[in-house]
């Protein structure tokens, strides 16, 4: 027995489709399934506190992309009675990219069904939990931006963001605590990370590994307006920014970022007004069925 949840409006309906094709395929094998269509944002946050509140262990399918993942993670209420399925249909699947797991739907349905479950790491904050990566400075004001962009769609309005912010930069003031030490910092970026990838494919924190019960925290301190498009250049080039001076890399349990200024920070792609990140790697606690 399976649950399902799914979005049936993500990705222009497209995360729906998938999951007509995913209970065809149960019913073709004799397996029993449970459907549960999210129909506003935050419903996969009250869906997943239900199930994962039940006295027996469940299998729950999510069909969707990292905002849907993340919302499941934050519903979670007993993660010892929930074992967690992925199967990627957003925009970016920044966390499925990471893990490994496939875009193929009946494929990745396949793998789960004959898997088996296993560990893997999450980011608890101030709050709410992260899959993937939180982080202020740059990426954030890029997703504000993307926000109020009228034109484009999915990554071509992501990318013109991008260059929007680029051609406005500004820089953020930033307090980072690691290890217990306390350093001000006016920051191009700065990203506490489980995973790798942000904006569909774009590798911030290329040495990450969502199993080694270690967060890896980049931070590009600020630099001259003239090194900005040689180091973006760098950053998509296979995350080589991270071997340029002004970029310091850190692999640790627990850290602290406070924003300074008017900037604002992101938890898996959501933007909030929130200006702490209180953050610390939680392992041998989310199970998930390879």
């Amino acid at each position: 027995m399976y649950h399902i949840l799914y979005n049936p409006m993500a990705s222009k309906g497209k995360c729906g489709k998938d999951f007509a094709q995913i209970a065809k395929h149960l019913e073709e094998k004799g397996i029993e399934y449970i459907a549960h269509a999210t129909e506003y944002a935050g419903h996969a946050i009250e869906i997943a506190r239900e199930l994962s509140s039940g006295e027996n262990e469940i299998n729950l399918l999510v069909i969707g992309g990292d905002g849907t993942f993340s919302e499941v993670l934050n519903g979670i209420e007993d993660f010892s009675k929930v074992n967690v399925g992925f199967i990627p249909c957003g925009t970016g699947n920044d966390y499925a990219r990471k893990a490994g797991i496939s875009t193929k739907t009946i494929d990745t349905l396949e793998r789960i069904l004959n898997g088996k479950v296993e560990y893997t790491d999450f980011i608890q904050l101030n709050g709410r939990r992260c899959l993937n990566v939180a982080g202020a400075g740059m990426d954030v004001d890029v997703l504000v931006r993307y926000s109020t962009m009228k034109a484009f769609f999915g990554k071509i309005k992501y990318y013109a963001s991008l260059i929007d912010v680029l051609t406005h930069l500004k820089f953020h003031k930033a307090k980072i605590t690691i290890d217990g030490k306390e350093e001000e910092h006016s920051v191009f970026l700065v990203a506490v990370a489980n995973g790798t990838f942000i904006g569909g494919g774009m590798p911030i924190s290329p040495n990450s590994d969502i199993n080694d019960g270690l967060m890896d925290v980049v931070v590009v301190d600020e630099i001259a307006p003239s090194k900005v498009l040689p180091l973006l250049i760098k950053f998509l080039a296979g995350g080589k920014h991270v071997n340029e001076p002004c970029t310091t890399t850190y692999k640790v349990k627990e850290c602290k970022v406070e924003i300074l200024d008017e900037g604002k920070i992101q938890v898996d792609g959501e933007v909030l007004d929130n200006k702490v990140i209180d953050a610390k790697i939680v392992s041998n606690t989310l199970k998930v069925i390879r």
